[in-house]
């Protein structure tokens, strides 16, 4: 169940409800997926070859393809991270950049943890949204944001694109944003 950070103030949100309230607000879709799904050796493995990146798309199949009919989503993959990701350092000071998108950009948390950071709307900044398995977040385009890991580093996450060349990130120098 995810819980929002809200960076200014260090206040705490919790509960599916005053979660999926406060998204709405700020435009950010969330929903969920049933976590049971997956069987408990993709649970703890975040270390997927083809086949079983290939097997949690087929046991996601409805769920993808439900998305995908409501939101024009053409191609989807699987993205897993943990320590055992050759340069996970580099990677992760690459994610850790505030950018934008031309289409939104949508995580399904299907194993482990991690943080979108994205700004609010107004004079509210930015806030961490904290995701974990079976949240589902879709951060509108042209918003301010970026995806990390959090402290566990180890996720498995569906991503769907609508560009067939998946998401193309234009960075923004935000004097606003402050890293945590």
């Amino acid at each position: 169940m995810a819980e929002i950070v809200i960076r200014n103030t260090n206040e705490r949100i919790a509960g599916e409800e005053n979660v999926r309230a406060f998204l709405e607000q700020q435009g950010v879709i969330y929903e969920s997926w049933e976590t049971t799904k997956l069987p408990e050796e993709y649970q703890t493995n975040f270390v997927l070859n083809d086949e079983q990146k290939q097997d949690i798309l087929d046991i996601y199949d409805g769920e993808i393809k439900d998305l995908a009919a409501r939101r024009g989503y053409k191609i989807w993959d699987v993205i897993t991270l943990s320590d055992s990701t050759p340069n996970l350092s580099d990677l992760l000071n690459k994610f850790e950049e505030v950018h934008t998108h031309t289409e939104d950009e949508i995580r399904a948390i299907v194993a482990g943890k991690g943080i979108f950071v994205i700004k609010g709307a107004g004079d509210l900044g930015y806030f961490d949204v904290e995701l974990t398995a079976g949240d589902v977040i879709s951060v509108p385009e042209n918003t301010n944001h970026f995806f990390t890991l959090m402290a566990n580093r180890q996720i498995i996450a569906v991503r769907l694109f609508v560009e067939e060349n998946g998401w193309i990130s234009q960075p923004v120098n935000d004097p606003d944003f402050q890293k945590a």
